[in-house]
Parts: C-alpha cells; structure tokens; sequence
C-alpha cells in the first residue's frame, strides 16, 4: 500500500496480548498488515533456539505449539518499569534485556509498516496505560521511561505518547452530540484505563477536538483474569493446595504457593525453567501426600508446558463467558491425556468479582476525580478484547445504570485513534 501523502508517524499499539500499527489514508484510519492477512498480531516473542531464529507474533505461537525447543516470552509490557527489564540474560548467544528484546519486537513492527506503505517511519505516536504500576509511583515513571527506550533501540528518532481510553475516544469521533459526556473503559491485557470526555461541536479529527476531562488507571487486566481463574482451578491438578511432610520430624505444612503463582502468570513462567526450580519440585515430589500431582508440575517443568497451560486457560475462560454457554473446560491433555477441569459461569465470578470490584471502584475514582455524577455520563464504550468478559459490564453497569453502552471494535479501537492523532506533524503532538 503506497500512500500518496506521506505521513512521517506511526501510530503504534504496543498492547500486554496484541499489538498494531497504523496511520491515516485519505481521511481514515488505515491499520497495517504486519502479517499476511492480520493487522493485529500477538505480542509474543520466541527464540529459536535450533534455528538461530527470533520469531514475533503468530509465529512465535505457532513454534510454541510445534513444541520447537526454544523460548517463549509473552505479556512483554507487564514487565515495564520492573528490575527485570535491564537484567542480561543469555539468548542464543547473545545477552539481552528486555529493552533489548522489545525493541526488537517494535522493530519487527516498524519494518513491516515501512514495507507495507513504502516508506520510512522516523517517528512514533505510542499508545500508554493511564498507569503502568497504579500503587508505585517510582514504577510507574521508570516504564514510561523504558518504553521510550524500547522505541529508541527499534530505530525510531522519537515517540511520543498518548493514553489509551484518550487514543480510544478519538477513534470513537462519532459520538457528535453535542455535550455528551462519555466514558472509555479500556480493559486491555494488563491494565484497566477510563478517560472520561465531553464530545465536541465537530467532528472529532484528532486528540486536540476532544476534551479529555479525566483519565485514571489499574493495573488489572486479561491476564490477572487468567492468573485467577489458573490459581483456583488448574494449580490444585498440580499440586497447589496439597499437604507435604516435613523433611524432618512428625507433621506436614501447605506445599509453598510461590511456585503456582509463578506458573499462571504469563510473564513468570519462563523463569521457572531452571535446575534450581526442578530440585525444589524434585523435593516436593519426594515429601507430597499425593505425588502423582507433583509428578505432572515435574513434566510442565521439564517439558516447559507453562504457556500451553495459560494458552489453555484463556481459551477455557473465553468459552465459559459466552453468553449462550452456562460452562466450559479447560483443556490441558498438552500435560496429561484426557486431563481437563470445568469451568462455569459461577465459577468465573466467584475468581473475578475482586478483580470486576477494582475496576469498578477505579471508574468510580474517574467520575470523582472529574466531579462529575454518575447521573451526567451518557454514554460508556468498552473497548480492548477483555471489556467482553461479563465481570466487566456488570461491574461498570452497577454503578452507571442510566448509561447507554457501547462496545468498539474491542481490538482496534486504540490503534485506529492513534493512526488518526498521528498524522498531525509530529512536533504538533502532546509531549
């Protein structure tokens, strides 16, 4: 796709599950191929390890799935801002951080965008949560600062940034009635983000014909939806929960939870494929009540299945949210033959309703910081892929009940407000 006007801003969503690309074509927002036939891709990176090959997004799965040896790292944004971030470790040779590694995952972004449009993209508009760390004020600015610093090392001059629900209520332009106020709930893989605005006189063309009253954040997202729903209902197959007899003397205490913690968090898991993970397992095994289900956390270590779990969790949670399913299964015959657990509707509040209070009370928290009554917003659109679990609707609608609801394209929202907001000239943008 060969542009006629050249626009020198990609508009970027780096995103904590997927991620996209895109600018304006002839007065709208145009999204970028970055594979074949997809314009939205996940955020996952895998190192080939007998290929010498880095792959990004969808091929990163698929060689995840082959069960290629190598590793496999997702969830990439959740960990901005963390000690993680700058510590080397040793990938096919070469000691990266993962600054290092994200950028190279933009820079697969960036290629792409400048293959696809024919052109050279210097600059970048990003898409940012209103808050990386919503509790650490510190964490929160030193992510802003390594994103930047990812951008730098992708071959980008500059990025510039702008929130999430702000980038979300550009592309949403369409709500033209005058003084309508509307509320974004952007609930996205790691964080949940709300941008409270007044709806212009015009058409909304960029971040500027919008009036942003307020914008607030928690870091609760998809993935803390995976990590509860794998804690309280796949960590007790393998082991989580269970007895263990001391090593010494009479007695048992409550295998250590640490390990299970680790395993359902997305970003975690390729920590624990360690020699020093694998003895304390190994000692767990030796001492446990039930050893058969030490013996299957001993084979997802061994034969790294920790992501073929989360895959199968978030596929298991989608399945049971479904309006017309009172269930599902979450499927793990990856670890075990006919190894499966159910999962109902019940079950998915009874794990997520903590998770749907946050949420609520972070809205809340917009609508005060904005002095503005329930009673005045209009109009709430969801937008991100996890605004579609029900925890979510029923949490907002509780405390908006007059509010008509929207839901955005739940993937592209964000991206397409951006490739608008981007084609400003890039000095002209918000610092």
């Amino acid at each position: 796709m060969h542009q006629s006007s050249q626009q020198n801003t990609l508009g970027v969503d780096f995103g904590t599950s997927n991620s996209a690309a895109g600018i304006l074509v002839n007065g709208r927002p145009h999204l970028i191929e970055i594979e074949p036939g997809l314009t939205t891709i996940p955020t996952a990176v895998f190192f080939d390890f007998a290929r010498k090959r880095t792959l990004f997004g969808n091929a990163a799965n698929a060689a995840l799935l082959e069960g290629r040896d190598g590793r496999y790292m997702r969830s990439l944004k959740s960990v901005l801002g963390t000690s993680l971030m700058h510590e080397k470790r040793l990938m096919m040779g070469e000691n990266l951080t993962f600054i290092d590694i994200i950028g190279r995952f933009l820079k697969e972004i960036k290629s792409k965008a400048e293959a696809s449009c024919g052109q050279g993209f210097d600059y970048a508009l990003s898409g940012r949560p209103v808050h990386f760390h919503s509790s650490d004020e510190a964490k929160d600015n030193q992510a802003l600062v390594d994103l930047k610093e990812c951008y730098l090392r992708a071959g980008f001059r500059d990025v510039k940034f702008l929130f999430e629900p702000e980038a979300a209520a550009v592309a949403n332009g369409a709500l033209a009635r005058k003084g309508t106020i509307g509320l974004i709930v952007d609930i996205g893989g790691g964080t949940s983000d709300f941008s409270l605005f007044k709806s212009a006189d015009r058409k909304v063309e960029t971040a500027h014909d919008i009036k942003i009253i307020a914008s607030h954040g928690v870091r609760v997202g998809g993935t803390n939806f995976d990590k509860c729903i794998s804690v309280d209902h796949v960590m007790p197959l393998f082991g989580k929960g269970t007895e263990i007899r001391k090593e010494l003397g009479p007695g048992t205490h409550t295998a250590p939870n640490a390990i299970f913690q680790e395993l359902a968090t997305w970003e975690k898991i390729p920590f624990l494929y360690s020699r020093a993970t694998r003895r304390d397992v190994a000692l767990l095994h030796r001492l446990a009540q039930d050893r058969h289900l030490f013996s299957r956390l001993a084979t997802a270590l061994e034969l790294e299945l920790g992501h073929d779990i989360a895959f199968a969790v978030e596929r298991g949670k989608i399945e049971a949210n479904k309006a017309d399913r009172n269930g599902s299964k979450i499927d793990l015959r990856a670890v075990e033959p006919q190894l499966s657990v159910a999962v109902s509707k019940e079950d998915l509040t009874q794990s997520l309703d903590h998770l749907g209070l946050k949420i609520q009370n972070c809205a809340m928290e917009t609508l005060v910081m904005a002095n503005c009554p329930a009673p005045l917003v209009d109009k709430v659109i969801f937008v991100g892929g996890s605004s579609l679990m029900s925890v979510v609707g029923c949490a907002i609608s509780e405390i908006l009940p007059n509010a008509e609801i929207a839901y955005s394209d739940a993937f592209t929202a964000i991206v397409d407000g951006l490739a608008i907001a981007a084609s400003r000239p890039f000095a002209d943008l918000p610092a």
